[in-house]
C-alpha cells in the first residue's frame, strides 16, 4: 500500500482508543475473572479449569477470521463487537446478583471471549487497511502502549475499585466494577462510531464462499508444512510458554489466598497495585528492552539470554511461597522483576513467530502460530495448574514450575533461528 485510502479523522484520534478497547475485554476474561471467582469462594482448581476454557476463542479464531475478512466491513465488525461487548459485560454485572451467578457469568464470559477474539481480528485488519506503511510503523508504539494501558485499567484500576468498595456482599462490589467496565466499552464504541475512518477501497462487501475458504485454508496448511525445521519450530511455539502458562492463573490466586493456607493474604487493593499496576509496567518495560536488544544484536545472539530472563525470575514465586510474611515492598519488587524478565523473553518469542511466518501467506500462518501459542501457553497448562496446586500446595507447585523451565530450555536448544 502506498498511501492511506480513507476519509475522516486522523489516526491519532482512533488508534489509541481502538487498542484500549481491544485490551479491556481480553483482560476481563483472562485476568479479572480469576480474581473475581477467588473472591466469590471457588477453589484454585475450579477457577483455573473454568477460566482456561475461556481462552479457547483465541485458539480457534483463525477458523472464522476469513468470515470477518469477507463479510461486511472491518469497521462494521469493530463497532458491532464493541457495542455487543459493552452489553455483555453489563449482563455479567447483572448475572452476579442472580441465584445462577456462576453458570450465567461463565456463559457470558465465553460470549465476551468470542466477541473479543473477533474484535481482535477486525481491529488488526482495520489498522493495516486504514494506514499506509509509514503510518503503521509510526503508530506501532502507540498501539502497544495503549494496549498495556487497557491492561492497567482492567487488572489494576478495576481490582483497586473492588478493594475500595469493600461491600459485605462481594458480588455487589464486582457487579459495580463490571458495570463500570461495560460503561467504558460503550463509550469507546460511541467514540469509534464518530472517529473511525470510512471509505477504504479494500473494504468491499463480498460473498462468503465456503469452498473458497476451505481451499485457502488447505493452501495455508501446505505452506506451513513446507517450512524448514518444522518439528522443532512447532515444539518451540507450543511449549516455550509452558512454565509461564502454569503461573498465569495461579499467581493472583496465590496472592489472594490467606497466609494460613500458604498464600500471601493480599487484599484486592494490594493485588491491583502490585500485579495489575507495577507488574504491567514491568512487562511493558521488559518488552521494550527485549525488542531493542534484538534489533541491535539479532534474535540468534539474544535468544538464550532472553530465554534465561524469561524463566529464571520465576524463582521469585518459590521464594515468596517460602516467605509468605514478606512485606508489600518485597512482593512488589519480586513481581516487577519477574514481569520485566517475562516481557524481555516474550519479545524474543514474538519475533520468532514473525520470522517463522515470513514468506508466502505470512498473515495466515502467523495467526495459526498465535493460536498454537494460546493452546500451549494458556489453555492446556492453565487447566491443570489449579488441580496441581490444590494437590501439592504452593511451595511444591512453584518448584514444579521451575522444573518445567527445562522444557523451555529443551525446545530453545532444538529450534533453528534464521536471521
Amino acid at each position: 500500500m502506498t498511501g492511506t485510502k480513507h476519509t475522516g479523522h486522523p489516526a491519532v484520534s482512533w488508534v489509541p482508543t481502538l487498542y484500549l478497547a481491544e485490551a479491556l475485554p481480553y483482560t476481563a476474561v483472562m485476568v479479572i475473572s480469576v480474581i473475581m471467582y477467588k473472591d466469590l469462594g471457588l477453589t484454585d482448581g475450579q477457577i483455573a479449569f473454568y477460566t482456561s476454557w475461556l481462552s479457547l476463542p483465541w485458539v480457534v479464531k483463525p477458523v472464522w477470521s476469513s468470515i470477518v475478512d469477507n463479510l461486511r466491513t472491518k469497521r462494521w465488525w469493530i463497532l458491532t463487537m464493541q457495542y455487543f461487548l459493552g452489553c455483555a459485560l453489563a449482563l455479567v454485572a447483572f448475572s452476579l446478583q442472580t441465584h445462577w451467578w456462576l453458570q450465567l457469568s461463565l456463559a457470558l464470559f465465553m460470549l465476551v471471549a468470542f466477541s473479543s477474539a473477533t474484535h481482535d481480528i477486525s481491529a488488526d485488519g482495520f489498522y493495516i487497511l486504514a494506514l499506509d506503511e509509514q503510518e503503521q510503523s509510526a503508530f506501532v508504539g502507540v498501539r502497544n502502549t495503549f494496549y498495556r494501558v487497557g491492561m492497567l485499567v482492567g487488572q489494576g484500576a478495576l481490582v483497586l475499585l473492588v478493594g475500595f468498595l469493600a461491600f459485605n456482599e462481594m458480588r455487589m462490589s464486582w457487579a459495580i466494577a463490571f458495570g463500570v467496565l461495560a460503561g467504558i466499552m460503550l463509550l469507546l464504541a460511541l467514540s469509534h462510531t464518530l472517529t473511525l475512518p470510512r471509505g477504504m477501497e479494500e473494504e468491499r462487501h463480498q460473498r462468503f464462499l465456503l469452498r473458497q475458504q476451505l481451499a485457502e485454508l488447505v493452501e495455508t496448511l501446505k505452506c506451513l508444512l513446507t517450512k524448514p525445521h518444522l518439528t522443532s519450530a512447532l515444539a518451540f511455539i507450543l511449549l516455550f510458554r509452558l512454565p509461564e502458562g502454569m503461573l498465569a492463573k495461579m499467581v493472583p490466586l496465590f496472592m489472594k489466598t490467606a497466609q494460613a493456607e500458604g498464600g500471601l493474604g493480599m487484599s484486592n487493593v494490594e493485588v491491583g497495585f502490585v500485579n495489575g499496576t507495577l507488574g504491567v509496567i514491568g512487562l511493558l518495560a521488559g518488552g521494550i528492552v527485549g525488542g531493542l536488544l534484538v534489533a541491535r544484536y539479532g534474535l540468534k545472539r539474544c535468544l538464550w539470554p532472553l530465554v534465561l530472563c524469561f524463566t529464571l525470575p520465576d524463582l521469585v514465586y518459590l521464594f515468596l511461597s517460602l516467605h509468605t510474611d514478606a512485606n508489600l515492598a518485597v512482593i512488589s519488587a519480586c513481581v516487577s522483576v519477574e514481569q520485566f524478565g517475562y516481557g524481555m523473553g516474550f519479545a524474543a518469542y514474538t519475533l520468532f513467530l514473525i520470522g517463522f511466518s515470513r514468506g508466502e501467506r505470512a498473515t495466515a500462518i502467523f495467526s495459526i502460530c498465535t493460536a498454537g501459542q494460546f493452546l500451549g501457553g494458556a489453555v492446556l497448562p492453565g487447566m491443570v495448574s489449579g488441580w496441581i496446586s490444590d494437590s501439592v500446595g504452593y511451595v511444591s507447585f512453584f518448584s514444579i514450575v521451575m522444573v518445567l523451565c527445562l522444557v523451555t530450555f529443551a525446545v530453545t536448544a532444538a529450534v533453528r533461528i534464521r536471521e
